[in-house]
């Protein structure tokens, strides 16, 4: 490893399952050794100036998979199970708040991606099955099964339908947002992917198909 003039690497910890960036930290020589050691992550506090076993206090530790060292071998990828929250503030990931960006020629300030913003729910949603914390609507629906799912996506769409009806167009957005949501954690109830939806999408797109499938 190259580190730095203060002997620190920056390190990223990243999902091993959903691929989701959880945060990034720094390492030395000594906190290195004892997250390879003890296989879970180790960090050196720059505000404090002392080493931290992430999730000491909180229970919020970090199961290691693996580590990978960039081409320049001055950073590091370390890929965790997280038994619980990443952030400090409760969050899964330390990445929660998204850069807002002004729209050419207007004062309004976009929210994002919305890819950006399905894979990031998708990673909740994923996360949610897996632990089932309690108190999570998510949870609620994994817990009461297929069925009630389907009853809320059913419910949505139809909510989504009548909104779109009336003329009140913040509600007809909060219904789509819903429905959208609601379809994320089928999804994911069903074991299918962002990705599949994805390249489904990309393959009807293409000028000639060879299926049943309505080109878009």
């Amino acid at each position: 490893m190259k580190f730095d003039d203060n002997g620190l690497v920056p390190a990223v910890i990243q999902d091993a399952d959903t691929k989701e960036v959880l945060m990034l930290a720094y390492m030395n020589d000594e906190s290195l050794r004892r997250t390879q050691q003890t296989k879970e992550t180790w960090f050196w506090s720059r505000s404090r100036g002392e080493l931290w076993h992430k999730g000491a206090t909180s229970s919020n530790t970090q199961n290691v998979v693996d580590l990978f060292v960039d081409c320049d071998q001055d950073a590091l990828l370390v890929r965790v199970r997280p038994n619980g929250p990443a952030c400090h503030k409760g969050e899964r990931s330390c990445f929660h708040q998204a850069v807002p960006s002004e729209t050419v020629g207007d004062s309004v300030w976009d929210a994002g991606n919305l890819g950006h913003q399905l894979e990031r729910l998708f990673a909740i949603v994923e996360s949610r099955k897996r632990e089932l914390p309690d108190g999570s609507y998510t949870s609620y629906l994994f817990k009461e099964g297929l069925d009630k799912i389907l009853k809320k996506v059913g419910e949505e769409a139809s909510e989504t339908l009548i909104a779109a009806k009336n003329d009140n167009h913040r509600q007809f957005v909060s219904e789509v947002t819903d429905l959208l949501y609601h379809l994320v954690v089928l999804l994911s109830a069903r074991d299918t992917t962002l990705a599949e939806i994805s390249v489904e999408l990309e393959r009807r797109g293409r000028p000639q198909l060879n299926n049943d499938a309505k080109p878009i």
